[in-house]
């Protein structure tokens, strides 16, 4: 039996990242491959930033204290059109946001800024050379890299790609999960519960967290503990995914036969049991360049080892930097009776008071009620010879929701 830090270990050491290319909104949240270069000047060219008039800042000069009479030429530049007329001393023209400056203008006075008399217009403001103005390629210049290889795309990025016209993005190819549960207790979620019963909520809570991280997956449904429909089964998963997660089946019982059953079919194991709970009966193979993890039956042990083991490899393979949930160092807000012996993965709420992080239990921990996740804010990680966690004592917390 290994550590949860050992298991993490060799699971991530045999990520393997390939690089594609994907549709520009389907680039959000994952990680660029290669390095994105402007082939263009963005802006494009000289615009105005503000709804308001072109002139030459000088003829402004004591506007402040004094409004300055202004001619207004009868000419619009709405955004889009090219001005085709020249600005000469003494005049304006007005201007809309993002439309192109005029020749000899070096400046825009905002609307507010000034009163229309006729053909007049009064400026109000004194004009700085440059005012109001956004510059070609004052935001990227033309060659110049405009994302970083290994930069993780969020929603800005994606209007940066859009303005510099780019349609498929590089990025590291996310992986394709595939999701069986396994038991013969196992039943659909809308079938009635009776004894000996016990709805398939696994499949759900796995798809729940693969959709978290923007993941594709595929359910594959439930499978019977019957050794050649798993056989089925898991070959179906295998032509289809990257990952294939397996709940239930992995521990000791008489039918449980999922970790014979996958290095029958050719699997090579990495690791059976790690020294946590819940979940010591994960089991990690591969496949080739496939990755299979046997999971616990238990509700908790499924979500808490997909947290500690699954993510970050996916993580890895999406070549994100950032493998594991944000952590804080919080209090005990009270006494956790807790043997020696084992990392254990308590479900915690955390509170923030004055600056510091304080946790307290969500109640009962077995591996089976999966409401002390749902009440969680955090997992706190008590270590192997932690023993009893008195109340004020540290403890490392994998913050699970944002709020």
């Amino acid at each position: 039996m290994i550590s949860p830090k050992e298991a993490q270990d060799k699971v991530l050491e045999r990520a393997k990242t390939t690089k594609t290319e994907v549709f520009l909104l389907e680039s959000l949240n994952l990680v660029l491959s290669e390095n994105i270069t402007s082939e263009d000047d963005i802006p494009a060219y000289d615009n105005s930033a503000m709804d308001g008039y072109a002139l030459i800042a000088k003829d402004t000069k004591g506007a402040n204290a004094s409004p300055v009479s202004l001619k207004l030429l009868d000419v619009d530049i709405p955004a889009g059109k090219i001005p085709l007329t020249n600005l000469e001393h003494g005049s304006c023209m007005a201007i809309m946001t993002g439309a192109p400056i005029p020749n000899n203008c070096d400046a825009v006075i905002r609307k507010e800024d000034t009163k229309k008399i006729g053909t007049e217009i009064l400026a109000c403001k004194q004009c700085e050379a440059g005012e109001n103005i956004r510059r070609k390629g004052e935001d990227i210049k033309k060659g110049e890299v405009a994302l970083q290889k290994d930069k993780k795309i969020f929603a800005a990025d994606i209007g940066v790609l859009a303005s510099l016209g780019k349609m498929n993005i590089p990025v590291y190819r996310p992986p394709v999960v595939g999701i069986i549960s396994t038991g013969d207790e196992i039943i659909p979620i809308d079938k009635k519960l009776s004894i000996g019963r016990v709805r398939d909520s696994n499949s759900y809570s796995l798809s729940a967290q693969l959709k978290e991280l923007g993941i594709e997956y595929i359910p594959f449904g439930i499978v019977k503990d019957n050794q050649k429909a798993m056989c089925q089964k898991i070959m179906e998963g295998l032509s289809k995914c990257d990952i294939l997660l397996l709940s239930g089946g992995v521990s000791v019982g008489d039918y449980d036969f999922v970790k014979e059953t996958l290095i029958g079919l050719g699997a090579e194991l990495i690791f059976w049991k790690v020294n946590q709970k819940p979940g010591k009966p994960l089991v990690f193979l591969t496949y080739g360049d496939q990755y299979i993890f046997g999971l616990p039956g238990n509700p908790v042990s499924v979500m808490v080892c997909f947290e500690m083991y699954v993510r970050p490899l996916i993580k890895k393979i999406i070549g994100d930097r950032d493998l594991f949930r944000p952590r804080v160092i919080a209090k005990a807000a009270h006494e956790f009776i807790n043997k020696k012996g084992r990392v254990h993965f308590a479900r915690v709420r955390l509170v923030k008071k004055e600056g510091r992080y304080f946790f307290c239990s969500t109640g009962m921990q077995g591996s089976g009620i999966l409401t002390s996740l749902s009440r969680a804010d955090g997992i706190a990680v008590f270590g192997e010879q932690a023993g009893n966690i008195q109340k004020g004592m540290k403890a490392e917390i994998f913050i699970l929701k944002d709020s």
